[in-house]
């Protein structure tokens, strides 16, 4: 797969502090792209540099093949997670001039509004000034903003924060349809739970180095314990321990269940699953069998305690 987006080596540097360190980043086309990484990580610092907010002190980057140049501009939508909106304007002109910027005729920009304001059903909002609107309602205007150019890389920096739920899975299913229409986005966030929902690739930034990239699928199994959650009821529950920890290791846990059964994480080591379910149901009736895939929230604090 064609990347759209590469960095290489990028440093950047404030006075003896460094934000970013020899960082170096692959972005494919059409993916949805996970930029991960505690407050203060280095990411906010890479996307400025992408958006040529601040230029990296060395490294070079790559957007569609060409090294980054300020007509880049155009093909970029970004939203900042400090939203930068006039108080005072109204809403429509305000969203008029913005698409200008970016290139957009009057009479394109206005087609554009008019789809994005009926999709998002914000058409009753054209002539209210932006103080008169809620912070989520504000966080709609930014995105429709963001994304009305069709730029071919869309930069989310916590697309989420502000938003109740409703209007979050708006966004999230609007995020998704960006990229069935074929918009590669980078989707900077720490919180894991929408990572797992919508990044096919993710990378970690820490202490401004970059720790993990991939595609989503094949960093989880590098982290892969091969260990499986098991709830079992038995009769005879000393036997069933023994005919287990004959071969396998296992400790008690707890999930979520409608039965009153025994518990437990049981790791296979090198065995094949079907050699644990077979030592299981001749022990007891198996009533959970399903293996720990690690979470990303898992991922993210084993690397960032490795370092």
């Amino acid at each position: 797969m064609a990347n759209i987006l590469e960095v290489d080596k990028v440093v950047k540097q404030y006075g003896d502090y460094t934000a970013l360190n020899e960082v170096s980043l692959s972005v494919p086309k059409g993916s949805i792209y996970g930029l991960l990484g505690p407050n203060g990580a280095g990411k906010t610092s890479l996307i400025r540099i992408i958006n040529q907010i601040t230029l990296p002190d060395s490294g070079t980057i790559l957007l569609d093949g060409e090294k980054l140049q300020p007509k880049h501009v155009q093909h970029i939508g970004y939203l900042p997670e400090e939203r930068g909106l006039y108080k005072s304007m109204k809403v429509g002109e305000q969203c008029l001039y913005l698409a200008q910027m970016k290139g957009l005729s009057k009479a394109e920009a206005k087609k554009q509004l008019d789809y994005w304001f009926d999709r998002l059903d914000i058409t009753g909002w054209w002539n209210k000034k932006i103080e008169e609107l809620s912070k989520g309602m504000a966080q709609k205007i930014q995105f429709v903003v963001t994304v009305l150019h069709k730029p071919k890389l869309l930069i989310f920096d916590e697309p989420f924060s502000g938003f109740d739920p409703v209007n979050a899975n708006i966004i999230k299913d609007e995020i998704l349809a960006l990229k069935e229409s074929g918009a590669t986005i980078i989707f900077s966030t720490h919180r894991m739970e929408s990572v797992e929902e919508l990044c096919d690739h993710i990378a970690l930034i820490h202490k401004s180095n970059k720790l993990i990239e991939g595609p989503l699928d094949e960093v989880k199994r590098q982290y892969r314990t091969t260990t499986y959650e098991v709830g079992i009821m038995s009769d005879n529950v000393e036997r069933l321990m023994y005919n287990v920890t004959q071969k396998f290791s296992l400790t008690q846990t707890n999930f979520k269940s409608l039965n009153d059964e025994l518990k437990f994480d049981i790791q296979l080591g090198n065995a094949a699953p079907n050699e644990l379910l077979n030592i299981l149901t001749q022990s007891g009736q198996v009533t959970h069998f399903v293996e720990k895939i690690p979470t990303v929230n898992d991922i993210f604090i084993e690397s960032v305690r490795e370092k």
